[in-house]
């Protein structure tokens, strides 16, 4: 019997017509194009959910969006030397033992309005987008009283509960920014210093990162913390920045007093 190609080019034949040739189809030339378009897809989905994660982190890490390098003014030595320092710190977290071996603590003090909070953030937000770390920025203040109120379990506000999720966060989270501490104090109660203590003690087990912004010195700071939780510090690889100079924040009270007569004053007929 013949086969069905061979009648159709009889066929052709009888009419006059050439009978088309047989389309080759390359298999694996299609194998490789199927391949190139399935390993684009996947790219394609990995980038996406790569910057879903890293705008989940952002937005639970409490950070203020303009804390970035690219807002920094390197103006005066003392910040030229933190951003350094910042940048080596980051540069760090390429090698997995440095980041899986030790727990590593960086120590902002000094001066008001020096920008310790936003070389703080910049370190997280960079630290966030290069290796998708966890952050949670806090003030050590509002922690406190989020903690002095979840002993309250009269309240009709869910505080115990609220405290215990972000205590565990506290404890979770990879990279832990700590701001004002032991701002306008001279010393933490003593049941305060041994919560502190704790929860950096925990961090230190698990190989979990911090940053303290302080406006004390360090023996201020020493003295402030309480021997058991400055002891936990000195557990970390420790880096210690100082910050110094005037505040860059705007004044709201001019140095020199203002000029008290009429002629200052604002007059709203006086066109100017």
């Amino acid at each position: 019997m013949k086969a069905l190609n061979d009648r159709i080019n009889e066929l052709a034949k009888s009419l006059g017509k050439d009978p088309e040739p047989e389309a080759m189809f390359d298999y694996k030339q299609r194998r490789e194009e199927f391949d190139r378009l399935a390993n684009q897809d996947v790219k394609k989905l990995q980038v996406e959910t790569r910057q879903q994660r890293v705008q989940e982190i952002h937005g639970k890490s409490e950070l203020n969006p303009k804390w970035t390098f690219h807002n920094l003014v390197e103006d005066a030595q003392d910040v030229v030397e933190a951003i350094n320092i910042a940048k080596s710190f980051i540069a760090a977290h390429a090698d997995p033992s440095w980041r899986n071996t030790s727990a590593h603590m960086m120590i902002f003090y000094g001066d008001y309005g020096r920008g310790k909070s936003h070389i703080a953030g910049a370190i997280a937000h960079q630290l966030i987008d290069q290796y998708e770390t966890t952050v949670l920025y806090r003030q050590l203040q509002t922690l406190l009283e989020m903690r002095f109120s979840s002993y309250d379990f009269q309240s009709g506000d869910n505080a115990p509960e609220k405290f215990r999720e972000i205590n565990k966060q506290l404890q979770d989270v990879d990279l832990l920014i700590l701001d004002e501490v032991c701002v306008n104090q001279s010393m933490l109660k003593k049941n305060t210093q041994s919560w502190l203590g704790n929860l950096l003690r925990q961090r230190l087990v698990n190989n979990k990162n911090c940053i303290l912004i302080t406006n004390h010195n360090l023996k201020e700071l020493e003295t402030a913390l309480g021997p058991y939780c400055f002891e936990s510090i000195k557990e970390y690889d420790t880096y210690k920045v100082r910050f110094q100079g005037p505040s860059r924040r705007k004044q709201v009270v001019p140095d020199q007093a203002e000029p008290s007569s009429a002629s200052n004053q604002y007059q709203p007929n006086q066109v100017r």
